[in-house]
């Protein structure tokens, strides 16, 4: 049972001079800041900053090694998951914490179900229950039946949310609650958030996307390095600002120059009418040392268009050539193999392209490991040192040779992906919303490694949710709009308006039927009611 509300005035959160050391990794390093009792508060810092590791003390799940933490004015010992949800304390992660194999409602009911006599789950109540608190928060559309793993990830994510609001929290942290939702359902956040703050409850809101943070919150921390470098009132403070604390430096521009492009006879990948999942008798093709952009809707196939060219979703129909030579792929193996050389960085780091478990070595070589085996015998010592030149490239420190990559920041996890796909120096990248949940820092770094790749003869299909790296980064544009090529775009024709048009599903004149001038905020609202 809860306690007692406490006085208007005394803060929801404070911390004050928290230090947590991991082995060789000082996660935080008198980290001192506080959050007003019924305010929307930012927490904001490059991945490896702290933010994920105080969500993780304020959920319970690891404690301070020194430093003190109050809830409502009462320093507290959170001990436990339990503890917190005690103390009102619910927590929304970005790297989803269901069960796959259970349903939505079984998942949402987690960790507290009821319980009837002799100890026996009141499913048929629980189901009743979940279908009564999702309607309350606006979640309409969603089969309670289904399992977890059937469901897209922006679902997963909207339900992920949905959960930490289920039981009337005093608290809410919500770890880069946006990175999978589509505009529209960003929308419902913002509409959940004000009713909930209208009802008294506290919002600790981590997004490395400045929008969104003016858009939701009041105030703001920033970290770096495990140290609060201050905190502010959001109008207080310009974005530039905000960059130059989070990153200790200035940044020069948020995207580096276009790398030139040049078309050859030959393309690197074509494709010539292929159908895999949503997507229909499609053709196009990726030059040689060229960035080309792909830009959807939610669930208009440009998934399963990425897992076709990877092997990991079966093509049925169409052909697909590699510099001219046609090839057939029935498996990831085929894609990486020699002569092919398709390399995927996938949507989900965590679950798809990550072995957590495993350290830097054996999650970069893994794919090229038969390069170093001789008579069923790995050369660890060539390993090590193969792999250790590719995480330099991509600027992970060294200790993620031998350290589970579990243990390193979102930001560092994606570049250990990347240096894989280095290593294995496949001509082919194919990379599926790379920069999701890094922050902006690590994102100019992804930004340069991309543009290195292609300078050096590689070709890159790329996916992004922010349609503002894809003009900025792509030579060409092509928007699938329910499954096939709706619009190719190029040179100055890549704006961020005629990609809205475009993937609102047809031609430059469909967003406007009118024959009035459409603005670019105009299009962009389209677009988010329309995702």
């Amino acid at each position: 049972m809860r306690e007692r509300s406490p006085s208007p005035d005394v803060e929801a959160i404070a911390l004050d001079n928290i230090s947590k050391v991991y082995g060789a990794t000082v996660a935080l390093s008198g980290a001192t800041f506080s959050v007003a009792r019924g305010s929307v508060h930012a927490l904001l810092g490059e991945n490896g900053a702290g933010k994920s590791t105080i969500v993780k003390m304020l959920s319970g799940l690891v404690q301070p090694d020194a430093g003190a933490i109050r809830i409502f004015g009462k320093q507290e010992h959170l001990s436990s998951p339990d503890k917190a949800h005690r103390l009102g304390v619910q927590t929304a992660f970005q790297e989803l914490a269901g069960f796959p194999d259970l349903t939505v409602w079984q998942n949402l009911l987690i960790p507290v179900q009821p319980v009837g006599p002799f100890g026996l789950l009141r499913q048929k109540y629980g189901r009743r229950l979940v279908e009564q608190r999702l309607a309350e928060l606006r979640i309409e559309g969603v089969s309670l039946d289904r399992e977890m793993r059937d469901l897209e990830l922006p679902v997963r994510q909207k339900l992920e949310i949905a959960r930490a609001f289920l039981r009337d929290p005093r608290i809410v942290l919500l770890d880069e609650p946006t990175s999978s939702l589509s505009s529209a359902d960003v929308d419902w956040l913002e509409w959940l958030i004000a009713d909930q703050k209208s009802k008294g409850t506290t919002v600790v809101f981590i997004s490395h996307r400045m929008a969104e943070v003016r858009m939701l919150c009041g105030s703001l921390t920033v970290l770096r390095g495990g140290k609060s470098v201050g905190s502010f009132s959001t109008s207080a403070v310009t974005d530039d600002e905000i960059i130059e604390l989070i990153i200790g430096r200035e940044l020069d521009r948020a995207f580096p120059p276009k790398v030139s492009y040049a078309a050859k006879a030959v393309p690197a990948l074509e494709v010539r009418d292929i159908s895999v999942g949503k997507i229909k008798n499609t053709s196009f093709s990726l030059g040689q040392g060229e960035i080309l952009g792909i830009v959807a809707l939610q669930g208009m196939g440009q998934l399963d268009l990425f897992l076709g060219l990877f092997g990991d979703m079966k093509i049925h129909s169409g052909d697909l050539f590699v510099k001219g030579e046609k090839i057939v792929l029935q498996s990831p193996e085929d894609a990486i193999s020699a002569g092919v050389g398709i390399s995927l960085v996938p949507e989900e780091r965590k679950t798809e392209g990550l072995f957590l478990k495993l350290d830097g070595t054996q999650n970069v070589s893994l794919p090229v490991i038969q390069r170093f085996a001789k008579f069923s015998l790995i050369n660890r010592r060539a390993e090590k040192e193969a792999v250790g030149d590719a995480l330099q490239k991509v600027q992970v420190v060294e200790r993620a040779l031998y350290t589970q990559t579990q243990k390193f920041s979102g930001g560092n996890q994606q570049k250990i992906v990347l240096a894989r796909w280095l290593l294995a120096g496949g001509p082919i990248l194919l990379l599926f919303d790379p920069t999701r949940g890094v922050d902006v820092g690590t994102k100019h770094e992804i930004y340069n490694l991309i543009n290195e790749y292609v300078r050096a003869g590689g070709s890159v299909l790329f996916y992004s949710t922010e349609i503002i790296e894809v003009v900025n980064l792509s030579h060409r544009v092509l928007v699938i709009y329910s499954g096939a090529v709706a619009a190719e775009l190029a040179g100055d024709e890549i704006t961020e308006v005629a990609i809205v048009r475009a993937a609102l599903g047809g031609g430059a004149d469909s967003a406007n039927a009118s024959g009035a001038p459409t603005s670019s905020a105009d299009n962009a609202n389209n677009f988010a009611s329309a995702i």
